[in-house]
C-alpha cells in the first residue's frame, strides 16, 4: 500500500460535515459511500481530509478540502474557484498536481465551502536529512512551474503582497532591532519592475509531496493552490527561500536561487531588486508563530519560537550582507 494512503483512523466523523460527506459521495458516483476518513495534519488555513470512498468497484481515494475559520469562509468563493480552475489548466501539463474532481465554493451542498480532488502519492518532509537534495529538486520543480504558459484569459490574478513597511509586527524579544529596521526600509520603495511568470505563490517544503530515499528521492505532488499568482519568479523563490531558511537554516536558504538558475530558471538580474522580493517575503514571516504550530504538529517540534526568530534574523542578515 501506497504510504500515503495507510489510515490511521476508520470512523467516518458525522460532526459537522456530514452534508460535505453526502455531497462527497454524490460527486463520486456510482452509489459510493465514504468508507474512512482521517484528517490531514500540518494546514492552518483549511481542514484536510484524506477519504477512502468505496463503490462497485475497488475503493478510490481523495483529499477534501474544506474552509472552516471564518476569515477563510469570507474569502472561499475566491480562493477554491482559483484553485478548481489550477487543477484543471495544469492537468495536462507536467507539474503533479491533483485531479479536480469537484467544488463547492460557496457551501451551497456542503457545510463548509469544500474541494474535492485526487489523492496524490508520497509524504511532506521536513526533516534535515536529505535537505540539500530536496532544495534541489525544489528549486528545478519551481523552474517547471514558472514555464507553464497560460492563455491571457487564463492567467491568474495578480500577486499580492503579504505584508508591508506599517504591518511588519516586530519580535518583541528581538535584540537586534537595527537589523529589522533596515530590512523594512528596503521594502518601503515601488516594487522593482519584473517579468511576469505563472507563479504558484505558496510553493514552500509544507505544500510538495517526495517519495523515495537518497539518490531515488522524488517530487510526486505539488498541493495547495489557492493563492496561485501572476509576477515575478524572484517571489516565489524567496517564499520558499524563507521556508528553507526557518527549517534548516540560512545557507540551505541561499543555495535555492543557486539551484533554481542552474537548472534554467531566471532571476531579477538587479541586486536591490531581488532583495526587495526576498525581503517582501521574509518579513511577512516576523510572526514566525503561524508556521511553528503547523510545523511541530508535522513533527518538528525542535522548531520553537525562539529558534525560528533567531533563524530569520541570520537569514535577514545574509540577505543585506550579500544583497544589500
Amino acid at each position: 500500500m501506497d504510504e500515503q494512503v495507510a489510515l490511521t483512523e476508520t470512523i467516518v466523523y458525522d460532526r459537522g460535515w456530514s452534508r460535505t460527506r453526502t455531497w462527497a459521495e454524490e460527486q463520486v458516483g456510482g452509489g459510493s459511500h465514504v468508507e474512512a476518513v482521517e484528517r490531514l495534519r500540518g494546514g492552518w488555513t483549511s481542514e484536510m481530509r484524506r477519504l477512502r470512498v468505496g463503490g462497485a468497484d475497488a475503493p478510490q481515494w481523495f483529499v477534501l478540502r474544506s474552509f472552516v475559520q471564518p476569515f477563510f469562509v469570507r474569502h472561499a468563493e475566491g480562493l477554491l474557484t482559483r484553485e478548481a480552475d489550477i487543477l484543471r489548466l495544469l492537468a495536462g501539463t507536467d507539474v503533479p498536481v491533483a485531479g479536480f474532481k469537484a467544488v463547492d465554493a460557496t457551501a451551497q451542498y456542503c457545510d463548509h465551502p469544500s474541494l474535492l480532488m485526487s489523492l496524490l502519492p508520497g509524504t511532506v518532509r521536513l526533516g534535515d536529512e536529505d535537505a540539500g537534495l530536496r532544495t534541489e529538486l525544489l528549486a528545478r520543480q519551481l523552474v517547471d512551474i514558472h514555464q507553464v504558459r497560460v492563455p491571457a484569459e487564463a492567467r491568474p490574478r495578480v500577486y499580492q503582497a503579504w505584508t508591508a513597511p506599517d504591518r511588519v509586527n516586530l519580535p518583541e524579544t528581538t535584540e537586534r532591532i537595527d537589523l529589522w529596521q533596515r530590512a523594512v526600509d528596503v521594502i518601503r520603495r515601488d516594487p522593482p519592475d519584473y517579468q511576469p511568470c505563472f507563479l504558484h505563490r505558496d510553493f514552500h517544503p509544507g505544500n510538495v509531496l517526495f517519495s523515495g530515499h537518497g539518490a531515488d528521492t522524488r517530487i510526486t505532488g505539488v498541493v495547495d493552490w489557492v493563492e496561485t499568482s501572476w509576477g515575478p519568479a524572484d517571489l516565489d523563490v524567496a517564499h520558499c527561500s524563507t521556508a528553507l531558511a526557518l527549517l534548516h537554516g540560512t545557507g540551505e536558504a541561499m543555495r535555492l536561487a543557486e539551484q533554481y538558475v542552474s537548472a534554467g530558471g531566471v532571476l531579477s538580474s538587479d541586486p536591490s531588486a531581488h532583495l526587495y522580493w526576498r525581503l517582501l517575503d521574509a518579513l511577512a514571516f516576523a510572526n514566525v508563530e503561524k508556521v511553528a504550530l503547523p510545523w511541530q504538529d508535522l513533527g518538528r517540534t525542535d522548531l520553537t519560537s525562539a529558534l525560528l526568530t533567531s533563524r530569520l534574523e541570520d537569514y535577514l542578515h545574509e540577505l543585506l550582507r550579500r544583497f544589500g
